[in-house]
């Protein structure tokens, strides 16, 4: 206990200066990594909007319209199972191999698979073309490994939230693209209708645009992307230390993992009181610690934080297959009969407004209110958006069109949905805090990420699945599958409320 307000006054002002405090961001690097994470949901996106009218225009539902998410949801998830697959070869590789020659890849992959997309009409070649796409998407723990090695303690949640970031503009300009740019040929007759290429192959110009932006990023990172990994860079570090020896008395080379140097880019690694690597004490002969085993990350912490991500995933992932499809299917069968256009406008004006907010308030509300609380209200907001689409189903029954009332509840129902980025920030620091040491945190993020790739791998078939029989067997009325999906929600709220109420770098 304090026995003066003056001593309590003091130890308020120390905290906050040291809360407040924070060391800057490496820009530039993370700037690269941004712009590889901006890419990757640009090509997993752009589909959304006109993915099942192409399916449809394959042939492979055999003009039955109500059977059209069952095979939509095929190319949807096998792009998160083909990821789910390799994320931890990826990982593996970059321990190996070093951080950058594999990040160097992703984008590479994902243009030759966004061209094959566009450039067939037949099913089973857009199934394998989303395969290549989520294999090299398997990269992307790769990045957070990156951005984990860059930060510190003080503005590692400031850097967790640009990625974020970059999957919301990414994730808001693929449906764009999506929806403007298919069938070129129809939409803009004067300026396309004459290009066979457009008319023979209606969603090749969407893909050939999230191609080049994907190449695009390639090659900025290509040009100046620094290696990360601590191994790697120690060898170079010891390369330098042995030059200058006899020059002068040189400080002792440091990894990325301890304090600052020019090859950290000015950062430290996160520290917490289960820190194994003391500041100061690393030379260029040090030996890195070994990631520990498997079976050492099995603690009630990490189990929990990756528990949640798991859900949040599968919950979040079913709500992006489950809207594209709503409103593209025709108001007899239960949704609200919009083209790709107007589904892409409405994703698009959601993701900008998203972005927005996101860039003005999410890393302010996670520092002021903490990740948990956080995390716990975009869970509660996913509920509240899924229950509303029954009612939203009620109106346009009603109805028999697209009115005020619907309109009324699409809105409500984005802005819940406008937590969902804050969910994501706010579990990775979780997941982050909880790894039981410094040498798990790569072998922490790599579960979170393969669980995560897994639930998203079986999310997109299970919902529009459910989806299609609840509409054929008119289950609960058509709503059957948003009554399990809220189900799900409340599982997600309830794994919430057992994660910790503070970070361990806070404890005291």
């Amino acid at each position: 206990m304090y026995e003066t307000d003056e001593e309590i006054l003091h130890e308020s002002r120390e905290e906050e200066t040291t809360i407040t405090k924070r060391t800057p961001l490496p820009a530039f690097q993370l700037f690269i990594v941004y712009l590889i994470q901006f890419a990757e949901p640009i090509t997993a996106t752009v589909i959304y909007p006109f993915i099942n009218q192409f399916v449809q225009e394959t042939g492979v539902t055999q003009g039955d319209e109500r059977r059209t998410g069952y095979y939509a949801g095929i190319i949807e998830s096998i792009f998160f199972i083909t990821e789910a697959i390799t994320v931890f070869q990826w990982g593996w590789l970059s321990d190996r191999l070093g951080r950058r020659p594999v990040l160097l890849l992703g984008p590479i992959g994902l243009s030759i698979g966004m061209l094959s997309f566009g450039f067939t009409n037949t099913f089973w070649v857009l199934v394998v073309s989303r395969c290549i796409q989520g294999i090299f998407n398997g990269n992307i723990g790769v990045s957070k490994s990156v951005i984990a090695e860059i930060t510190d303690a003080t503005n590692i949640g400031d850097a967790f939230a640009y990625i974020s970031l970059m999957w919301t503009v990414g994730s808001t300009i693929g449906p764009i693209l999506g929806g403007l740019l298919s069938r070129p040929a129809t939409t803009w007759p004067d300026t396309f209708g004459s290009i066979a290429l457009f008319k023979k192959y209606p969603y090749f110009l969407p893909c050939a645009v999230a191609a080049s932006l994907a190449f695009l990023a390639g090659a900025v990172a290509f040009i100046g992307l620094k290696e990360t990994l601590p191994s790697a860079v120690a060898k170079q570090e010891a390369k330098k230390h042995a030059k200058n020896l006899k020059k002068s008395d040189p400080d002792p080379a440091t990894s990325l993992l301890t304090h600052n140097n020019d090859t950290n880019y000015g950062t430290t690694r996160i520290e917490s009181d289960y820190s194994p690597i003391e500041s100061g004490t690393t030379t260029p002969n040090s030996t890195f610690e070994k990631p520990p085993p498997l079976s050492a990350l099995l603690v009630p912490e990490v189990v929990i934080s990756v528990g949640t991500y798991m859900l949040l995933c599968f919950i979040d992932m079913s709500a992006q297959v489950l809207r594209p499809l709503v409103y593209s299917t025709s108001i007899a069968n239960g949704g609200l009969g919009f083209d790709p256009y107007r589904i892409g406008s409405i994703m698009g004006t959601w993701g900008v407004i998203n972005a927005i907010l996101q860039v003005v308030f999410l890393g302010k509300v996670i520092r002021r209110f903490g990740p948990r609380n956080m995390h716990i209200l975009s869970q509660f907001s996913h509920l509240i958006s899924t229950a509303l689409y029954p009612l939203l189903g009620y109106f346009v029954r009603q109805s028999g069109t697209v009115d005020a009332k619907v309109w009324t509840v699409i809105i409500i129902q984005l802005i819940f949905q406008i937590t969902n980025n804050m969910a994501y920030t706010s579990i990775m620091i979780l997941i982050i805090d909880s790894a039981p040491n410094r040498a798990s945190l790569g072998a922490t993020n790599g579960m979170a990420q393969a669980v995560g790739c897994f639930m998203r791998s079986i999310a997109p078939s299970a919902a529009s699945s459910l989806f299609s029989i609840s509409l054929q067997k008119q289950l609960a009325g058509g709503n059957m599958v948003f009554i399990v999906l809220t189900g799900v929600s409340l599982l997600g709220i309830r794994a919430a409320l057992l994660l910790p109420k503070k970070l361990r770098n806070e404890k005291h």
